[in-house]
């Protein structure tokens, strides 16, 4: 086939006869730059802007609000060279924006016109002064609350996979499992705070028995769900082909089940965290939950606040982690299983 042949069919204009390319996914969105600019304008309203009372940390706010919106600058400007960091500043500008606006409304409503009333909702910089002053503590709670909830959720999660796995592969099991999931499962661990306290010997011990608890059941139905929904098909191959119960279990029924899994996974994560902190509230005298106790107690919202967007940000984050570790474990199932 001739270069004429092979070209024939392509229309003339989409070719291209610079030699350069398509440079258009290189150029930085103009997005940036309004975000910079949202930054910056969020800078002047915290700083020039009087406030109706003295609040720590303000000229720090506005610092740390303009330096923010210097670094959009500088990635507008190296968008290109910068890869990945780019591509993330471009595609997350308008949040960026949008949590610029947000900082200036919080900041206003609160801080400039006392349309939100002190101490009760604290403006940005009192929450910046309780991370300065007590991160230490912050930090503390954030290392008691990892414990304790990944202790409970690895012991829920073991247990509920090895659970739904039994039940759904094992009519013998299922028929004591099964009334036991239905009748146990839907009660909230929540409900039974007291009853843990007064059964186990620590307050700690306590609360890594509810976490499980509420990571055991969303785990033992999805995966009990995962394995009962696996082609029969599957199976009655392999048995053709000479395998045993063993293969048909390891090598069918649970790589089969594992999107499940993680869909219980993910439930059980949310339960488990709301579990957590009321439990650290009223037991267990260390996380993150009995900070926001300790900070309601004593009136400092600044702190309160604090530990609220702390317990955002690292919640977020687990269950982001999560996403990549399915994503990688499951990268063969990639296009037949929808997220």
């Amino acid at each position: 086939m001739s270069d004429h042949t092979a070209l024939s069919g392509t229309p003339i204009g989409s070719l291209d006869i610079s030699g350069h390319g398509d440079d258009t996914a290189l150029r930085p969105p103009r997005t940036l730059l309004v975000a910079a600019g949202a930054w910056a304008a969020a800078g002047v309203v915290t700083l020039f802007w009087p406030n109706i009372q003295e609040f720590a940390r303000t000229s720090d706010l506005a610092v740390a609000q303009w330096i923010v919106a210097l670094l959009l600058v500088v990635g507008y400007a190296l968008h290109a060279r910068l890869g990945k960091v780019g591509r993330w500043f471009g595609t997350n500008a308008a949040r960026l924006a949008g949590l610029a606006v947000l900082l200036s409304i919080w900041q206003i409503a609160s801080a400039k016109i006392g349309l939100w009333p002190q101490p009760y909702i604290p403006p940005p910089q009192g929450v910046i002064d309780a991370y300065v002053t007590d991160w230490k503590r912050l930090a503390d709670s954030v290392a008691a609350s990892l414990v304790l909830l990944s202790t409970g959720i690895a012991a829920g999660a073991a247990a509920g996979f090895v659970t739904g796995l039994a039940t759904g592969w094992t009519r013998k099991v299922g028929y004591w499992t099964n009334p036991v999931l239905r009748l146990i499962g839907p009660i909230p661990a929540t409900s039974l705070i007291p009853i843990a306290l007064f059964l186990f010997p620590t307050s700690f011990s306590a609360s890594v028995f509810l976490v499980a608890l509420a990571t055991w059941f969303p785990v033992s139905v999805l995966t009990w769900s995962g394995v009962a929904s696996v082609d029969s098909s599957y199976y009655d191959v392999a048995r053709t082909l000479g395998a045993r119960q063993r293969f048909l279990l390891l090598k069918i029924a649970i790589p089969g089940s594992l999107p499940h899994v993680f869909v219980g996974l993910f439930m059980g994560l949310g339960s488990a965290i709301s579990v957590l902190v009321a439990a650290e509230m009223v037991g267990v005298k260390s996380g993150l939950g009995y900070y926001l106790d300790w900070a309601q107690g004593w009136a400092a919202y600044g702190h309160l606040f604090g530990g609220l967007l702390v317990m955002a940000v690292l919640f977020s984050s687990l269950t982001t982690l999560l996403f990549r570790f399915r994503d990688r474990l499951l990268i063969w199932q990639k296009g037949e299983v929808q997220w």
